[in-house]
C-alpha cells in the first residue's frame, strides 16, 4: 500500500486480548483495503477512539477488565463509528445483547475471514454520510455547496460566511475528531493560532446557538478535549 492509499484507507481498531486474534483479523481486513490499529483493552481502545479518526471499531467481547459490550455502549454513547462484535457465545441472548449495546453485526467464533472482511465492508459503506455533489447531509442538516445554503429539518440557517465554511469542514467527516488548528486554517487561512482560536470557540458558540435545542449542553458539535471538535449527526 502507497503512501497515497494508506490515507485514503478506511481505518479500523481491532480490540481483542488475544494478540493471536488480532494478527487474524488484523490480515483480514487488511487484504480488503483497511488500515489496522490495535488495542490489547477496553482502556487503551477508549484511548484510541477519543483520539482518532476511525472508520469502524472490531471488539471483542471477552475483554478482561470493563468488556465488550460495556466499551461499546460507551461508544455509542459519543461516537458513530460501526461497532462489530466478536464473541465465542453463540446464544440468541448473547447476541440480542451485544446488538441492543449499539452494536451494528455481530461475528461468532470461529469465524471465516472472508466473511468478516466482508461485513466490515458493509457497515461502513452504510455508515458513510449522505453526499451527493455539491449536497452534504448529516441526520437533519442538509448543506447545498453549489448555492452555499444550509437547512436544519427543513428550515433555512442565518449564517455568516465563515460560519458556513466551519459548518461544512464538520459535516464533511461527521463523528471525525478535528483538530482546531486545521478548522482553523480551512475555515480563515491566514490567522495565527492564537486569534484564530478564539474565533474558532466564538463560532462554534454561534453554530451550537442555531443547531442545539440547549447550547450548553450540545449534543451536536462536541468539544473533543485537547484536540478540536467534531459533529455527530442527531
Amino acid at each position: 500500500m502507497t503512501a497515497t492509499e494508506a490515507s485514503l484507507a478506511p481505518v479500523a481498531l481491532v480490540v481483542d486480548d488475544e494478540p493471536q486474534m488480532r494478527a487474524i483479523v488484523t490480515f483480514a481486513l487488511e487484504t480488503q483495503g483497511f488500515r489496522c490499529l490495535e488495542a490489547g483493552s477496553a482502556e487503551r481502545a477508549w484511548e484510541l477512539v477519543e483520539t482518532t479518526p476511525l472508520d469502524l471499531v472490531v471488539l471483542d467481547v471477552m475483554l478482561p477488565g470493563e468488556d465488550g459490550i460495556a466499551l461499546c455502549r460507551r461508544i455509542r454513547e459519543g461516537y458513530q463509528v460501526p461497532v462489530i462484535l466478536l464473541t465465542a457465545r453463540s446464544e440468541v441472548g448473547d447476541r440480542v445483547e451485544g446488538l441492543e449495546s449499539g452494536a451494528d453485526d455481530y461475528l461468532t467464533k470461529p469465524f471465516s475471514p472472508r466473511e468478516l472482511a466482508l461485513r466490515a465492508q458493509a457497515v461502513v459503506r452504510r455508515s458513510r454520510p449522505a453526499v451527493s455533489p455539491g449536497r452534504i447531509v448529516v441526520g437533519s442538516l442538509e448543506i447545498d455547496l453549489a448555492t452555499m445554503r444550509a437547512s436544519d429539518q427543513g428550515e433555512p440557517l442565518q449564517l455568516s460566511v465563515n460560519e458556513l465554511r466551519l459548518l461544512v469542514a464538520l459535516a464533511s467527516r461527521p463523528g471525525e475528531p478535528i483538530a482546531w488548528r486545521d478548522l482553523v486554517h480551512e475555515v480563515w487561512a491566514t490567522v495565527s493560532d492564537e486569534g484564530g482560536r478564539e474565533m474558532l470557540k466564538t463560532a462554534v458558540y454561534r453554530l451550537r446557538s442555531r443547531l442545539e435545542a440547549d447550547p450548553s449542553r450540545p449534543e451536536r458539535i462536541l468539544t473533543v478535549r485537547g484536540v478540536g471538535y467534531r459533529m455527530l449527526p442527531r
